[in-house]
């Protein structure tokens, strides 16, 4: 299996109110169109680890590969261009921009990246509202829908430039069981189908049994893997 995420000796310190290791040594790989979860009580450094993962918090030691790249030390700037084009993410609260359709909301990404033209980036959005069940509301307000449907719409919006690996936070935290199986559903199925990679961090004990492979951390370290 093609590595597309590689984690070497991530250490991770908070420096207040006083200086606190969070993450120690963490080193793991991850496999293209691979299902992982991350689970550990809370404060075991889960979410922490997704940041780095993610390449949002820079302020670590330890070596970060994405699709070979090495990105330690990368600009801000030039980190947001690789996130926007390889990277996708769902959250436990969706994120989107109420005043905009759902349609809206999906192209904003793609329209940040310029790739193609707008013409082309609404098509698109429609093609992923489709393969989340949402294409018959891309209209309507993202404000007007119920917290499922918002969270179906944010997974079309992480999957718009295609991205190679889809990061999600509690993706079914705010959510019920049946729209919980739905989210997951939808990222099995983008991992055995488009070959996309998933990595969640997650309470939710029977979304991380589905998952192909669990990471379990505590205390800053992973003991299963």
């Amino acid at each position: 299996m093609e590595t597309v995420l590689k984690a070497s000796n991530i250490v991770k310190y908070f420096n207040e109110p006083e200086p606190f290791q969070v993450l120690k040594n963490v080193s793991f790989e991850v496999g293209k169109g691979e299902f992982l979860s991350v689970v550990g009580k809370s404060g075991c450094g889960k979410s922490t680890l997704l940041y780095i993962l993610s390449t949002m918090d820079t302020d670590f030691t330890g070596d970060l590969e994405i699709k070979g790249e090495r990105l330690n030390g990368w600009k801000q700037n030039a980190l947001a261009g690789f996130r926007n084009m390889h990277l996708g993410f769902v959250f436990q609260f969706h994120y989107l921009l109420p005043e905009f359709s759902a349609l809206k909301n999906v192209m904003l990404p793609a329209l940040k990246l310029g790739k193609y033209s707008e013409e082309e980036i609404e098509h698109r959005a429609i093609e992923k509202l489709k393969l989340v069940e949402m294409d018959e509301y891309s209209h309507k307000l993202s404000s007007k829908l119920s917290g499922g449907q918002q969270q179906r719409v944010a997974i079309a919006r992480a999957l718009i430039n295609d991205p190679d690996i889809i990061m999600g936070d509690e993706p079914t935290g705010n959510l019920d069981k049946s729209n919980s199986q739905r989210v997951f559903d939808i990222f099995k199925q983008l991992a055995r189908e488009n070959h996309q990679t998933i990595i969640t961090v997650t309470h939710d004990k029977d979304f991380a049994a589905g998952s192909d492979r669990i990471v379990e951390m505590q205390d800053g370290q992973i003991i299963r893997a």
